[in-house]
């Protein structure tokens, strides 16, 4: 067997066709518009690779201002935790650490909660989705209902992100994320190559973003959307709009 680049372009194009059919789209971006128009930020978390979706939504350029990044390193950046606790190879398993995470945020009442994880299980993900739910929040997960669907809850609780979500968007990643199997024998062991998960959840944060600013347009609001800040005009509009924010908003690491 070869493997082929060709293949898995073919494979994220088939996603990026079908994805936005999606009925759960709109259902998110009723969430989102829900969220803006009430006042409040959209929080995004994701660990490991899935923080890459939640920089997705949250200070991207072409995107909503009203946004917040929360992360592992939170711990550290505006905790009392050692920079050690970052080095543990078992942090984002650790529930305990959500509510440090969730602590530590500059959250509102009328805040909506965006978490990303491909498998839904870890420790962190679970329990700050308990965490939010328990507080009153509307929650949106992005993850894989098959690779969820096919482990165990890695949270006492035995629940998964899946169970606590109230709109769940399934990024279609497969069972261990990569779509392009290498060949048997030999050096290599049975495995995969070519994981999928994080361009559809950006693809899926995209999608909500767009639907969301489409409803605030027909319900003749100005969306407050981010230009980049390398535009000359740019530093100047973000700043007015972030202090709409001021304290809610963070833009660190």
């Amino acid at each position: 067997m070869t493997i082929d680049p060709a293949t898995f372009a073919e494979h994220i194009a088939d996603l990026v066709r079908t994805i936005p059919e999606d009925p759960e789209i709109s259902r998110a971006a009723g969430l989102f518009t829900k969220a803006l128009t009430g006042g409040g930020v959209i929080q995004a978390f994701g660990s490991g690779h899935s923080e890459a979706v939640a920089m997705e939504i949250a200070g991207r350029a072409g995107g909503l201002v009203p946004t917040n990044k929360l992360a592992l390193r939170d711990i550290v950046l505006y905790g009392d935790a050692p920079r050690s606790e970052l080095e543990r190879y078992d942090l984002e398993r650790d529930p305990s650490i959500a509510r440090t995470i969730l602590d530590l945020a500059p959250v509102h009442p009328g805040d909506l909660f965006v978490i990303i994880s491909n498998s839904g299980v870890n420790g962190v993900v679970v329990e700050l989705a308990t965490l939010v739910k328990q507080r009153g929040h509307d929650l949106i997960a992005i993850t894989s209902r098959a690779h969820s669907g096919a482990v165990a809850s890695r949270h006492p609780s035995g629940r998964k992100l899946i169970d606590l979500a109230d709109v769940v968007l399934d990024n279609r990643a497969p069972y261990g994320d990569a779509v392009l199997p290498l060949p048997e024998g030999g050096a290599t062991a049975p495995t995969s190559i070519g994981a999928v998960s994080t361009i559809t959840s950006a693809l899926l944060a995209q999608l909500v973003v767009a639907q969301t600013v489409r409803n605030l347009l027909e319900a003749g609001e100005v969306p407050p959307v981010y230009l980049s800040a390398n535009v000359p005009e740019g530093d100047a509009h973000n700043l007015k709009l972030e202090a709409l924010y001021a304290g809610r908003i963070r833009r660190g690491a």
